[in-house]
């Protein structure tokens, strides 16, 4: 009776154990430890351009030819800090901020900025951060442009929004 009784402890302590394991390897699939465990992350593709960005995109590329037309950059690509100022300190404070567009010249110079903004643009935070962008960008000496999505500009007012970069299209005619 003393070794069943050893011999179903050693199995109730081995099925604890094994069950223990079970658990654990279980939770250690669902965490990637690391970049070999790609397959195992949670990301999927998303699109990179709202539809009302993407027709803002294509009328920003065909208004501006001689143009270089980014979307989604982030502030910190385009703003530095001055010198002598705390870098980090800084950038902290437009982190996590990006243009919807960003104008360069064809040697990749920022000329203008460009904020598509909607509905959610009247939210305190999102008033707070748009604020915060418009400082920086204005401190930089960048132009920064925002349309409301309900009044999508066309390649005339695209144009007429960047001043001494295109010449205006009457002109252009007349030439």
């Amino acid at each position: 009776m003393t070794k069943l009784l050893g011999t179903l402890a050693f199995l109730a302590v081995a099925l604890a154990i094994l069950g223990a394991a079970l658990r654990l390897k279980k939770r250690m699939e669902a965490k990637p430890s690391g970049a070999g465990d790609v397959d195992k992350w949670p990301f999927v593709l998303r699109s990179v351009m709202t539809k009302p960005e993407q027709v803002l995109y294509w009328r920003l590329v065909e208004a501006l030819p001689d143009h270089i037309v980014l979307a989604q950059v982030q502030l910190s690509r385009v703003l530095d800090v001055a010198k002598g100022e705390n870098v980090q300190s800084w950038n902290n404070r437009i982190s996590r901020q990006s243009y919807d567009f960003v104008i360069c010249t064809k040697d990749a110079n920022a000329v203008l900025a460009i904020e598509l903004d909607d509905s959610s643009h009247n939210r305190p935070s999102r008033r707070e951060a748009d604020a915060k962008k418009d400082r920086a960008t204005a401190a930089a000496g960048l132009k920064l442009v925002r349309w409301n999505v309900g009044e999508m500009p066309d390649k005339n007012a695209i144009r007429a929004a960047v001043p001494g970069l295109v010449e205006p299209v009457a002109q252009c005619a007349l030439a």
